[in-house]
């Protein structure tokens, strides 16, 4: 079966979707994980009554999705910080942009003569 993808196509979109969807599934995959391991932690905690966690769910899910954002990102990061200096003589540093850059080139200064 041979699929052709142009940007409008049907089946673009649901390749597109699909991948969409098993990043989603991994996501949800290590929240859970997550979840599982902090309810086994605080069960343990109340085994000792002096070790007694308080947990809000709002911030907890907001603690996840923060911390797998910033793994996506830091991956991505990497790639292409990896990518440019393997096929660049340039030097890269990551760096937060306002434009959404991974990375930013570094210049250096040149004392004007």
């Amino acid at each position: 079966m041979f699929f052709s993808f142009s940007f409008s196509s049907p089946n673009f979109l649901l390749f597109f979707l699909g991948f969409q969807n098993k990043n989603r599934v991994a996501i949800l995959a290590e929240l859970d994980k997550e979840k599982r391991k902090l309810l086994m932690q605080n069960q343990s905690s109340t085994n000792h009554p002096g070790a007694s966690i308080a947990l809000s769910r709002p911030a907890l899910n907001k603690d996840f999705r923060d911390h797998a954002e910033q793994q996506h990102i830091a991956a991505q990061q990497k790639a292409a910080l990896q990518h440019a200096h393997a096929h660049s003589s340039g030097y890269f540093i990551t760096q937060d942009s306002a434009f959404g850059n991974l990375i930013l080139p570094v210049l250096p200064r040149l004392d004007p003569e």
